[in-house]
């Protein structure tokens, strides 16, 4: 407190010291992670190498990339954090097969490629970095505070560093050169430790980064959601077209033909159009029933108006099978219409799945977010064996998933339990 007894204010160290105690982090954790890829680069590539012909090496080299692949991931984290700004993208081939397959897909990754040569070229470059900021940034705080140690050192004929250099024997002299030493090294470490920084997050930018890669990679998969869109939206409507002429479009012909025959025998018989009357409205109530549950296969008025949670409730409620539904968005806010379409057609596609072919008892619902997408987990504890492959919907299921760019995880055992797990992107949450 001052002594008018307002609160003195606190000194907090400012952006410059910030940014400089970020960078000598950087530089310092740089050379242990420099040290690690680098043997892991050179020892996994020489052992593979080696040993490719007798195929030994194909995993060694599948190892020694999915390493490499980890180490900089590290990296690429630690640059944005010294830097404060986010790396341009890159991009790593989908590993597509198992075995020796998945294997060579990994060893055909140009990413890969280019982790390996940053694990290679980067040790030099880190480890310089490294002696160069820490004995800068230590050079200049001892030779600051030289005035506190410097008569513990040993003299011999000479007396300093002024000595050495002008033959001037002046302990004054030397305490105060030296200071002034070490005031001008603190004072430009800020500069030398940014422009380390800037080299090695260079080089971390040119190999570790491929931004031409990434983007294409977006497109193609872009068009690939499109395509999936296309065929999902094409299969609905060939589905729903198909269950509207089997069912409510028979029911309105049958409909039809009881009117008319009705029709023509209220005037000479009454009586035995009556029946044909019931039976028409039968039909109706019938058709009006199908129709019902074809909107609600759709996207169906609770949704809409009362949201996930109740849609999902309802869904649950019509179910063979008994379900349990927990849902647990933030109170107050809903997905956009697209996330809260898209996960009740997984819950509905996966419930229907659950009672036609799971022999289950008992399934359970959970939807809630997880970072910036929407999860989606049907369980239940039936026979097992279901895979996306296989059809029975699930198929259906990923090209809905890929049409809003989500990802379908199926985890089906034989004997059960199966686990069906949607991320659908939680695009749109503050606009709704």
């Amino acid at each position: 407190m001052s002594e008018e007894g307002v609160p003195a204010a606190v000194v907090t160290p400012g952006p410059a010291v910030g940014a400089v105690r970020r960078g000598l982090g950087y530089l310092v954790t740089g050379l242990p992670l420099a040290v690690l890829a680098f043997v892991v680069a050179v020892a996994g590539f020489a052992a593979g190498i080696s040993t490719v012909v007798v195929w030994v090496g194909l995993p060694v080299l599948a190892g020694t990339f999915a390493l490499s692949r980890r180490l900089a991931d590290v990296e690429r984290r630690a640059t944005e954090g010294a830097t404060g700004r986010p790396l341009p993208p890159h991009h790593y081939r989908p590993r597509r097969g198992r075995g020796v397959i998945g294997m060579l897909g990994r060893l055909a990754d140009p990413q890969c490629w280019r982790d390996l040569l940053h694990a290679v070229v980067g040790f030099p470059v880190r480890l310089a970095c490294f002696v160069v900021g820490v004995a800068w940034a230590v050079t200049g705080v001892g030779a600051t505070v030289y005035v506190l140690w410097e008569w513990a050192l040993p003299r011999g004929e000479r007396t300093g560093l002024v000595d050495v250099l002008t033959g001037v024997a002046s302990r004054a002299l030397d305490v105060a050169f030296t200071t002034l030493v070490g005031l001008v090294l603190l004072a430009t470490t800020p500069w030398v430790v940014r422009a380390l920084v800037a080299v090695r997050a260079g080089l971390a930018r040119g190999l570790l980064t491929n931004r031409t890669a990434a983007l294409r990679a977006r497109t193609e998969q872009l068009a690939a959601g499109r395509r999936a869109g296309v065929a999902a939206e094409a299969a609905t409507l060939r589905r729903l077209e198909r269950d509207i002429h089997d069912g409510p479009q028979q029911r309105l012909v049958r409909l039809t033909m009881d009117l008319e025959a009705a029709d023509r025998r209220l005037d000479d018989d009454p009586e035995r159009a009556r029946p044909l009357i019931a039976e028409a409205l039968t039909q109706t109530r019938e058709a009006l029933a199908e129709l019902r549950a074809l909107s609600r296969g759709i996207a169906p008025p609770v949704l809409a108006d009362r949201g996930l949670a109740a849609a999902l409730a309802a869904a649950a409620a019509r179910s063979t099978v008994p379900v349990s539904v927990e849902v647990g968005l933030p109170a107050g806010e809903r997905p956009a219409a697209a996330v809260e379409n898209t996960a009740y057609f997984v819950v509905t596609e996966a419930l229907t799945n659950v009672a036609k072919h799971s022999g289950a008892t008992h399934a359970t619902v959970d939807v809630r977010p997880h970072g910036a997408d929407l999860v989606v987990r049907v369980t239940d504890d039936g026979v097992g064996g279901a895979h996306p492959a296989k059809g029975h919907g699930l198929s259906g299921l990923s090209e809905r998933l890929s049409a809003v760019e989500g990802r379908l995880e199926v985890v089906s055992p034989v004997g059960g339990p199966t686990v069906v797990t949607a991320w659908i992107p939680l695009a749109g949450l503050e606009d709704a």
